[in-house]
């Protein structure tokens, strides 16, 4: 019986279109055994692989479809789009100005040839191109998030935080709904004004630092925080309560975001302010102090691998736990794992807790993290809260990052004015972490016969 590729085709469209993946990714590959020379089906099954995070799966397809449809709009967005994912970012931009050449208002080329720019860390040509184009489509709010995030890696900050404010109309954030006014820039005096955090625990931690813009100002302020902060941030300097949220009974006159206060900040100085003060209980510290005991000869190690597994860019930022196995072998080191969540459960299946101590699971928020940190001499992390926790309590830290990192940390260099004591440690190329890992292993390898 000879198959009926059409209707096979057109079945595993639909299912596509259905959010059935796994249904249209055997149909796809049903079809394409068949009828191999059909460019869309590869474009296609590159983009569910994509949706599935088998980044390299997907750009292997979507070669495939550039090859027998290379001039095809849909075609190039969507090899463009992997390969961007991937920090191939001068492959993208070659076939997005192609796109561009053919329809020169698409907005989500424009977006993505400034993304790619920063990427590639040239954030002087990302501002020069997204200036340009946000003088033609001045009201676009992913275009002025791009803009924003390239002013803020070439270290304008001032500017990159008043741009940065279009992330509310971005679509990433849920506007407000706060039964009191924003603040913007009215009389305190009397007043009650509540700061809220945004986004991750690592932008609270990292953003706190610019409470300070509301000293003088006559005012009581609260901030609102999840519970994992809330005894670390227990006595922030100008800070009069740290509260779990905001009710519609909340006795507040105004509220403004975090990052906002920064954004005040930097329009009255260039230089980046200290960071806060983080509160470690005693009841904490003495927590550390006991797992800590038996290895005072040690050079202790303290590492975190993953932040939250529900970030979009987690994926890329994160590596493995076995990455860090190199380092218990060094003769007068003892590694701790500072890390609690989900990726704990691979991590004491294959035994690896045997070599690298669990302290993380047991921890009731971020202060037994903080006192453990300080219990520790060296830290090294993932791109996540605990870099800017370390970073804020002054203790050695090692932070190793993926080749586009987050622009506190730039896209050059070994050190960031965020956190002066910070050595920083990069991916020598996308997806690979086998360069970095030697680099830290070396590193600390130097730090432990120094040490002996």
């Amino acid at each position: 019986m000879v198959e009926d590729y059409a209707k096979l085709k057109a079945d595993a469209q639909q299912a596509h279109r259905n959010g059935q993946l796994d249904v249209a990714m055997a149909g796809y590959a049903r079809y394409l055994a068949q009828v191999p020379g059909d460019g869309g089906v590869w474009s296609n099954l590159g983009v569910l692989h994509r949706k599935a995070g088998r980044h390299l799966m997907a750009l292997r397809a979507h070669q495939r479809a550039l090859a027998l449809d290379p001039g095809g709009t849909s075609t190039m967005n969507n090899a463009a789009n992997v390969m961007s994912d991937i920090g191939q970012y001068a492959e993208s931009l070659a076939l997005r100005r192609q796109i561009l050449a053919q329809t020169p208002d698409d907005l989500g080329q424009l977006q993505m040839v400034v993304r790619c720019l920063r990427g590639q860390g040239d954030y002087a040509g990302a501002i020069s191109f997204a200036t340009d184009a946000l003088a033609r489509f001045p009201d676009d709010a992913e275009l002025r998030m791009q803009l924003a995030f390239a002013q803020l890696g070439h270290g304008d900050y001032a500017q990159g935080l008043e741009n940065y404010k279009a992330r509310w109309r971005a679509g990433e954030l849920k506007p407000r709904d706060l039964p009191f006014p924003e603040w913007q820039g009215q009389s305190l005096s009397g007043k009650v004004i509540a700061v809220l955090p945004e986004q991750g625990f690592g932008d609270a931690v990292l953003f706190a630092r610019f409470l300070s813009v509301l000293q003088g100002h006559d005012c009581r302020v609260v901030m609102a925080v999840k519970s994992p902060l809330r005894r670390l941030f227990a006595n922030l300097p100008g800070v009069d309560a740290v509260i779990d949220g905001l009710r519609a009974d909340t006795k507040v006159d105004y509220w403004v975001n975090m990052m906002d206060l920064a954004a005040l900040y930097f329009r009255q100085s260039a230089a980046v302010p200290a960071p806060t003060v983080l509160s470690v209980p005693d009841d904490a510290r003495a927590r550390a102090q006991g797992l800590v005991a038996p290895f005072m000869d040690k050079l202790k190690v303290g590492v975190v691998w993953t932040g939250s597994v529900t970030y979009r860019g987690n994926g890329f930022r994160s590596f493995s736990h076995r990455d860090f196995l190199p380092l218990t072998d060094i003769p007068g080191v003892q590694v701790f794992s500072l890390y609690k969540g989900p990726e704990l459960k691979a991590y004491y299946a294959d035994g690896s807790d045997g070599f690298i101590l669990d302290t993380g699971s047991t921890e009731r928020d971020f202060a037994d993290t903080a006192a453990m940190m300080q219990a520790c001499d060296l830290v090294i992390t993932s791109d996540t809260a605990t870099a800017h926790i370390a970073g804020s309590l002054g203790v050695p830290v090692w932070c190793i990052l993926h080749w586009d990192a987050f622009w506190v940390y730039t896209h050059h260099g070994a050190s960031t004015p965020w956190y002066p004591q910070m050595r920083l440690f990069r991916q020598h190329r996308p997806l690979d972490w086998s360069g970095v890992m030697a680099d830290v292993t070396d590193a600390l390898q130097t730090l432990s016969e120094a040490k002996a």
